[in-house]
């Protein structure tokens, strides 16, 4: 390449790095990956290495990213967040082993091995051990001020432990994210609510973190791990490991996955075990951070202008591949919603073959302007779900038309409908083959009924010989039939039996939620059975009564008026009730709301009771039942091999429980003496 030519490249690349620095740092909406930004950046900086007189001081090489937006006030760092250089390879991680070594000069030094959480950096200021304010890393130098959100992250201590802190300003730094469980939980309400799902664990966080209401950041579970602690020589601390110890101490989440090694051999293993190890953990990674782990010799390695030079991050191999888009069809879900789907030529990412991949509605295929006959990006979203980025536009097809939602369900041929100022189209037809499926799938599912064992394969068959039609009919199986499902033998017919009538005595918010009423996802459903309790009392309420429980608006309500009025639904419930499934929950009439204003925790394995059982029976009593310790919960039931939540009761002085204790409490109702 000779230098007008490469002059001409390097222009055209920090445009478009400019672009995506904008669209991934100042609005949260990036439009392409991490893999295909760092290949744009990689050869940008190779034409500055070849032809160092085209670097600009407004070059992307030279800065960390772009400014922050100015919805939120802004904040100056108190020390610049840098970005880190990356290693794609391990050649290029050794390239930079060998430069830590030529820097201690044979001197005794280190390194300490971190997680490369994929979610957003965050600074923490701490004046006198209590937590004033949090940012994120906008620009490097100024930051949005995020303090109230921040604030509802539980592994954000609001005070330091110990009396750390105390007379001083401290900023530490980590990584907010969502796990992996609050990404799926959050999605199967969006999915519930039917709302558009989240693309992936790091953008639903980075949302919920720049949440005008702090209400909606504290629904999201997001989590923190803090990996640095800024101006530590000041208390003392000398060394990254150190550092760490120190974070843990004061309250902070530390991520146990760390390790504190001499030896280039041993931080190649710890990347290779990162790697394979990836899909275990509950929480998204994109790599390995490696440190310097002595600050003497962080000092004397220093910075370059966009990142330190004692740290690098070993990036995990892009998990993206391109293929081509066979066609766009369409899918009918248990509401009737139509959802536009990808076909494509097998691909195989992140260790499984790809073949088909969500669009999600007509607005998001218009939005990446996907046509069949494109070569189009693939991605899985949070490492699980495939996702198509958009097409390769350089090798669009010519004649490739814009792609519309078709006029009619391909299930049934029913005319289609998409309701203004909605972005899902539905099927009209109440009696469509494909909602049928869908219905007795998610009434199997885990978060209704939890029928193990059946799933399409299995339904498909049911189905395809007659003996199954709406979710009552699961009931009236016999094991004759299940030992008639093909490639069925007597153990998986009897173990698909059992689950079956295990399923009857289900709490009544897990019925409301399998009977797909619309709008009426997992937390709606405890609403509405906290509230009524059984069934036949909710059939019986007026929408102006439904409307009138805390949480549910008129929508919902109207919508659980229709499914109750509908004769079809009403037939149903009276064959569940005949086959013995459970439509109240236990404990009988309304009871004096002897426990309202606690609040307690279940932690460890019960005997007496599952944990569904004892959740309503003790909100029966007005109690409230949360899934974390603070100082403001009442009492913790303690089972076998409690977690967590049982040293932090300790910890905080709230009084514990026995299973026993339970049992009192819930045959009396009346709080324990403590």
């Amino acid at each position: 390449m000779d230098r007008e030519v490469a002059a001409k490249r390097a222009e055209a690349l920090r445009a478009e790095i400019d672009h995506h620095n904008y669209l991934y740092y100042a609005l949260d909406a990036p439009e392409i990956s991490d893999a295909a930004y760092d290949s744009l950046l990689r050869e940008l900086q190779s034409i500055e290495a070849e032809f160092p007189d085209l670097v600009t001081p407004d070059s992307p090489t030279q800065r960390v990213g772009a400014a922050a937006v100015t919805t939120f006030e802004t904040v100056r760092h108190a020390q610049r967040m840098y970005s880190l250089d990356n290693a794609l390879a391990f050649d290029e991680l050794n390239a930079w082993l060998d430069r830590v070594e030529a820097a201690a000069g044979g001197r005794e030094h280190g390194y300490v091995c971190e997680l490369k959480i994929d979610g957003s950096a965050m600074s923490l200021t701490y004046r006198d051990g209590e937590y004033v304010r949090a940012a994120t890393r906008g620009d490097g130098v100024t930051g949005e001020d995020v303090t109230p959100n921040i604030r509802t992250v539980k592994a954000v201590p609001l005070r330091l432990r110990g009396g750390r802190g105390a007379g001083v300003a401290i900023e530490v730094r980590g990584e907010v994210f969502m796990p992996k469980r609050a990404f799926e939980r959050l999605n199967e309400e969006q999915l519930a609510a039917e709302l558009p799902q989240f693309a992936n664990p790091r953008n639903a966080a980075a949302g919920a973190v720049r949440q005008k209401d702090a209400s909606v950041t504290a629904a999201r579970q997001l989590s923190l791990f803090a990996y640095q602690l800024v101006d530590a020589a000041v208390l003392g601390v000398t060394t990254q490991w150190d550092a760490l110890d120190w974070l843990r101490e004061a309250g902070f989440r530390v991520n146990p996955d760390i390790g504190r090694y001499r030896t280039r051999d041993e931080v190649r293993a710890f990347c290779a075990s990162a790697l394979e190890r990836r899909e275990e953990l509950p929480y998204e990674i994109d790599g390995v951070v490696v440190k310097v782990d002595q600050f003497w010799l962080q000092n004397e390695m220093g910075f370059t202008s966009k990142a330190p030079r004692w740290a690098i991050a070993y990036k995990f191999p892009p998990e993206e591949k391109t293929t081509k888009l066979l066609d766009i069809q369409v899918s009918v879900g248990r509401t009737g919603a139509m959802t536009p789907f990808a076909v494509m030529e097998p691909v195989k990412v992140a260790g499984s073959t790809v073949q088909k991949a969500t669009l999600h509605n007509e607005d998001e295929v218009h939005r990446k302007d996907v046509r069949v006959g494109d070569t189009v990006i693939i991605r899985k979203a949070g490492d699980v779900i495939p996702e198509v980025v958009g097409p390769v536009l350089g090798l669009r097809p010519e004649g490739a038309v814009e792609w519309h939602m078709p006029g009619r369900c391909p299930s049934c041929h029913s005319p289609a409908w998409r309701e203004p100022g909605e972005a899902v189209t539905r099927c009209t037809n109440v009696a469509c083959p494909a909602q049928r499926v869908e219905r007795l799938l998610h009434w199997a599912s885990r978060g209704a009924m939890d029928i193990d064992g059946m799933g399409p394969a299995v339904l498909g068959d049911l189905l395809s010989r007659g003996l199954v039609r709406d979710v009552a009919d699961f009931y009236r199986l016999t094991m004759d039939d299940l030992l008639g499902v093909e490639h069925f033998k007597e153990r998986a017919a009897t173990k698909l039996y059992e689950n079956i009538q295990a399923s009857k005595d289900r709490p009544l918010a897990r019925l409301l939620f399998g009977l797909g009423i619309r709008h009426v996802g997992g937390t709606v459903a405890e609403q509405l059975a906290a509230a009524f309790r059984s069934i036949d009392r909710l059939a019986e309420a007026s929408a102006e009564e439904v409307a009138d429980v805390e949480g549910i608006g008129p929508k919902i309500a109207e919508s659980v008026r229709a499914f109750c009025d509908n004769p079809d639904n009403r037939d149903v419930v009276a064959r569940l009730q005949a086959a013995g499934v459970r439509t109240e929950d236990v404990g009988g009439p309304e009871r004096e709301q002897t426990l309202a204003g606690l609040t307690f925790v279940l932690t460890g394995a019960l005997e007496r009771f599952t944990r569904d059982d004892a959740t309503v029976a003790l909100k029966a009593f007005g109690a409230k039942v949360s899934g974390s310790v603070s100082k403001k919960t009442s009492f913790v039931v303690v089972g076998a091999d409690p977690g967590s939540k049982y040293d932090k009761a300790r910890e905080l002085g709230v009084p514990i429980l026995s299973e026993d204790d339970l049992a009192h409490v819930l045959e009396t109702g009346q709080p324990p003496e403590v």
